[in-house]
């Protein structure tokens, strides 16, 4: 579980409102009651996850010029033969069958 997540400090000076339907309210609610969790616990874990992972899809590459430009012919060359990989590119799914 992230720090986040795992926050249970009894620090909660900061308030976030947020307005929302009554039908998606009562979905957070039973969601939330079926994990024994507050509205709030259950809403800032999930929050935080979302931020989280958008968060660690986005990469910063500090890169001077003759490196970047090296990054760059690495990723522009043709990928390199796998025989393995041809091979099970080649096989049915086990769902098709």
């Amino acid at each position: 579980m992230t720090e986040y997540a795992s926050d249970r400090s009894d620090d909660r000076s900061t308030v976030i409102n947020l307005r929302a339907p009554k039908r998606q309210r009562d979905l957070v609610d039973r969601a939330a009651q079926i994990l024994g969790k507050t509205r709030t616990d259950f809403i800032l874990e999930a929050a935080s996850r979302a931020a989280e992972e958008v968060l660690l899809d986005q990469r910063l590459f500090d890169l001077d010029e003759e490196r970047y430009r090296k990054f760059i012919e690495l990723l522009d060359e043709p990928p390199q033969e796998n025989k393995k990989l041809q091979t099970l590119m080649r096989k049915s799914p086990p769902w098709s069958t």
